[in-house]
């Protein structure tokens, strides 16, 4: 198990809460398939990946968590990096950032999702329960 650890913050919210955020990359028991999760980090270590901090800055976690699956996966390039939303609403809004910035993302990433248990290439709007990505090699 590998672990980063992210301090995040906006200024501009109300409160300037400074939470604490951790990514954790897991080995599957499907060889190469890591899952990442990632929330805010508890005093014992454990992630609270169901907590809602509403402090504004909701873009920056998910364009820093994209930047340390960048760093990750160019140091394990073979690893695919599977992924949801501990809820419904998050794995719809994960697929809504995703899809805004597919064709970006596309550029380095393999990207994949699984509707109930068949893996597709990822489009726009496609109503999938996990993302499954993949660097690209060039």
């Amino acid at each position: 198990m590998q672990l980063m650890h992210l301090p995040v913050s906006a200024k501009n919210s109300p409160a300037f809460l400074n939470i604490l955020k951790r990514v954790v990359f897991t080995e599957t028991e499907r060889p190469k398939i890591y899952n990442l999760a990632f929330g805010d980090a508890c005093e014992d270590g454990e992630i609270d990946d169901c907590s809602i901090s509403d402090n504004g800055d909701r873009n920056k976690i998910l364009a820093t968590v994209v930047l340390i699956v960048d760093l990750y996966t160019k140091r394990f390039p073979s690893h695919w990096i599977m992924f949801r939303g501990s809820t419904a609403d998050r794995t719809r809004l994960y697929r809504m950032a995703v899809g805004l910035h597919l064709e970006e993302l596309a550029t380095k990433f393999e990207i994949f999702g699984y509707i109930g248990e068949t893996l597709v290439p990822f489009s726009k709007n496609m109503n999938i329960n996990t993302f499954l990505v993949k660097r690209k090699i060039v």
